[in-house]
């Protein structure tokens, strides 16, 4: 098992290197594909585009016409700060910030050197994967940008379709959001757009952000808490430190049959995790009353996604070429592995809790008949208080294929104050074990992987065992909750320094 971390074996007979090679580099024919089709779509529909937009945009720009100016700058801050960052070389803090200053540019510097480390990361080791590539195709495989079906995992199997999709798709629809957004209740189109494309907010954004951080962190300090990424080892080392954590059966094998097939129809027989298998087999869990009686009888088991950040993973990270110090204690960095010294580990739990930072709570609150609570209505939670606030979704981000082109909004502005399988009030709520939900959360951040700077836990409110930890996602999201956005990025921007 800890060899998980370890380099990629020269190949079998199955799996020569160069097939490996082949793979990684993107010389399938899916790869070639998409890497024509984005060559093809640039020369014959952004060049030609470019060609006749450029002289009227000069004229424009030039009579000082608004909000030209104002679009073609953000551009230019665009494509130079990517492309400085697209040389690891240059250091971080030498970034061209233009005019921009303070906060606003700590988000722009961090999104931009996020964006750009896309391709560095390319072929580089993955926890999860033997690349970064293969782990964006098997989490992006179910994603599609709204209103056009196609999932982003095809742009995924070629460098070059990526890369196009990050110069020329991107800012298309950000400026489409952008026009979209100055003719609601945005201040102009101008600033509009260089919010969506500097500095964006929106989930999609901010999932692929900490991905991007989590997969540098790994790269850099292969920190073992990344370990737990593994199911099975997270219940049992969570088991292990006394952290409440999903109960799971013992039997070997689980044989399960349909009632009405025969002649072997109708029969699946699964080996447990505790056998040697890859199963986690588990007793159903139920929602607990306080949460029950708002969702449909029907209704999944309904998780609270509880984010947590630890700068823990900062302490013993050399000082990178920027020079500049980060917010370390210079202590020696401990990652997730045990120790069999008592007394050390539990100097580290002492110097670890005061690290981690709860940023984000929201419940999700599963729909009728949905197998589980990823499809569910986002609901905001305060953390101080637990009220429930107004909820959203994001499943628009989620049709796949044609029939969906013509069915599926390019945005979701829905607010949500009731279930809308039920019509029961939601918003407004409380709910009084807030306090329990966000310290199970933190103390397995702290107990469990100290080094790995951000955790989305998912937490269940059950009718029997009580509050319980599912798992946790180190490629974790908002799900569109409450942040901090001024602390975020500013722990995103330490994290980038020590990195780089």
């Amino acid at each position: 098992g800890e060899k998980l971390f370890a380099k990629r074996s020269c190949g079998t007979l199955d799996n020569p290197p160069s097939a490996r090679r082949a793979h990684m580099i993107g010389l399938d024919p899916i790869s070639w594909a998409m890497a024509m089709a984005t060559i093809a779509t640039v020369l014959f529909c952004v060049v030609p585009g470019v060609v006749v937009c450029m002289p009227v945009l000069s004229i424009l720009y030039f009579l000082g016409i608004p909000p030209v100016p104002e679009l073609l700058r953000t551009l230019v801050v665009f494509y130079k700060t990517l492309w400085y960052f697209s040389d690891p070389r240059n250091p971080y803090e030498g970034a061209p910030s233009f005019s921009f200053k303070g906060k606003e540019w700590v988000r722009i510097r961090v999104h931009l050197a996020s964006l750009a480390t896309v391709l560095y990361l390319w072929d580089k080791r993955h926890y999860r994967h033997e690349s970064f590539q293969r782990d964006m195709i098997l989490n992006l495989r179910n994603v599609a940008i709204p209103g056009t079906g196609v999932p982003l995992s095809l742009f995924s199997r070629s460098s070059v379709a990526t890369l196009g999709v990050i110069v020329i798709i991107y800012p298309i629809v950000a400026i489409l959001g952008a026009i979209r957004g100055a003719a609601g209740s945005e201040p102009s189109l101008g600033k509009s757009f260089a919010s969506l494309l500097l500095r964006p907010t929106d989930w999609f954004s901010l999932w692929r952000l900490n991905c991007r951080l989590a997969a540098l962190h790994f790269l850099r300090t292969k920190d073992k808490g990344y370990l737990l990424e593994d199911k099975w080892r997270f219940l049992q080392r969570a088991k292990e430190e006394g952290i409440p954590v999903t109960p799971w059966l013992d039997d070997a094998m689980m044989v399960v049959k349909h009632k009405n097939e025969e002649g072997g129809l109708g029969f699946y027989r699964y080996k447990n995790v505790t056998a040697g298998g890859n199963w986690i087999i588990q007793p159903s869990l139920r929602n607990h009353s306080t949460i029950r009686k708002l969702l449909p009888t029907n209704a999944p088991l309904s998780t609270f996604r509880v984010l947590t950040a630890s700068t823990h993973g900062l302490e013993g990270l050399p000082r990178r070429r920027s020079g500049t110090s980060n917010a370390t204690t210079g202590k020696e960095q401990v990652g997730g592995g045990r120790t069999n010294n008592e007394s050390k580990a539990k100097q580290r739990k002492k110097n670890t809790s005061s690290t981690v930072k709860t940023l984000t709570v929201v419940w999700r609150a599963g729909r009728s008949g949905a197998a589980t609570d990823h499809n569910s209505v986002l609901f905001d939670v305060q953390q101080d208080s637990g009220k429930i606030l107004r909820g959203t979704t994001n499943q628009h981000w989620y049709q796949l294929g044609g029939s969906k082109i013509l069915t599926t909004s390019w945005t979701q502005d829905l607010r949500y104050l009731h279930h809308p399988d039920t019509g029961v009030a939601v918003t407004g709520k409380v709910l009084p074990e807030i306090k329990k939900i966000l310290d199970v959360a933190e103390r397995a951040h702290s107990e469990l992987v100290p080094g790995v700077p951000l955790v989305g836990w998912d937490v269940a409110m059950t009718e029997k065992h009580g509050i319980l930890l599912l798992e946790g996602n180190f490629s974790c999201n908002f799900f569109m909750g409450t942040v901090d956005y001024d602390w975020y990025y500013k722990f995103c921007d330490d994290f980038y320094r020590a990195l780089w």
